[in-house]
């Protein structure tokens, strides 16, 4: 394999841009969770809110700025491996802490009543049901990976900075609805049950496996880099993305609250007489 290194950021003020801008977005984001969070707690001082949810989301943040900032950034565009490090970063890891953060329930708790209500319909329209099924999610998510990297999809997306900031934000968005799908606990629309679920997220840890093999082995792959630079990352993603769906799996297994069997000491209840006609 050729070795076609991805484009540095550019020196100068683009290259502060690109760090800069990602910060005091990241920055803007914690800040605006925070607020809302404290805005829930007034609202409300009994109920108040968890300080275990802003925890999620201000470590989903701090992942997000470890992959997107140095000294990982500049690794990942002249390595596959740092490449493949960011994207689980990007597209695993901090989605799960961003979704276990609860953000949609934090806006439905602090919004007013009429965008409240807005939200609550839009989440349950027939696009939201559609695109938080979970066969759909799982192939936006790790179905995806397959038309990237053995398609020339991946070439063309990193030759420029803007497809590769495309390919942050589909990672992202599509990693959160993942991991909201599958066991966030914000409310979503016709969610199937955990039985369900687990079945779902074994498809994703059996397709995570099956791609990162066939990349390791060169099979159909069209990512130009090293075989050294390749089989590292695909190492990544095979030991990364495994970590990453045991901590999926465990956050599902928490939402799991089967129904109480009925004690010895306490008769179940009676059946009800038949009613004539």
């Amino acid at each position: 394999m050729g070795h076609t290194p991805h484009p540095a950021p550019g020196g100068g003020a683009g290259g502060a841009l690109e760090v800069v801008l990602p910060a005091l977005a990241l920055l803007a984001c914690a800040a605006g969770y925070l607020r809302l969070a404290r805005r829930a707690r007034r609202r409300n001082p009994v109920r108040g809110w968890h300080r275990g949810r802003t925890a999620a989301f201000l470590t989903g943040t701090a992942l997000l700025a470890v992959a997107l900032l140095p000294p990982v950034a500049p690794f990942a565009h002249a390595d596959f491996r740092g490449h493949m490090a960011q994207h689980l970063l990007v597209g695993m890891y901090a989605p799960l802490a961003l979704v276990l953060a609860a953000p949609v329930t934090l806006l439905l708790r602090t919004l007013p009543a009429p965008r409240a209500r807005r939200l609550t319909a839009a989440l349950h329209s027939r696009p939201a049901r559609l695109l938080a099924h979970p066969a759909v999610a799982l192939l936006l998510s790790t179905g995806s990976l397959a038309v990237l990297y053995f398609t020339p999809l991946y070439a063309a997306a990193t030759a420029h900075p803007a497809g590769h900031w495309l390919l942050h934000a589909h990672f992202l968005l599509a990693g959160c609805l993942f991991a909201y799908v599958i066991a966030g606990p914000d409310p979503a629309p016709a969610r199937p049950g955990v039985r369900v679920r687990l079945v779902y997220l074994g498809c994703g840890i059996a397709l995570h496996s099956v791609i990162s093999q066939l990349m390791y082995g060169g099979f159909w792959l069209r990512v130009h880099a090293p075989v050294l630079e390749v089989r590292g990352g695909a190492e990544i993603m095979y030991y990364g993305g495994d970590i990453a769906e045991l901590l999926l799996a465990a956050a599902l297994v928490t939402t799991w609250h089967p129904a109480p069997r009925p004690s010895a000491d306490r008769p179940s209840p009676a059946p009800r007489a038949a009613v004539p006609g």
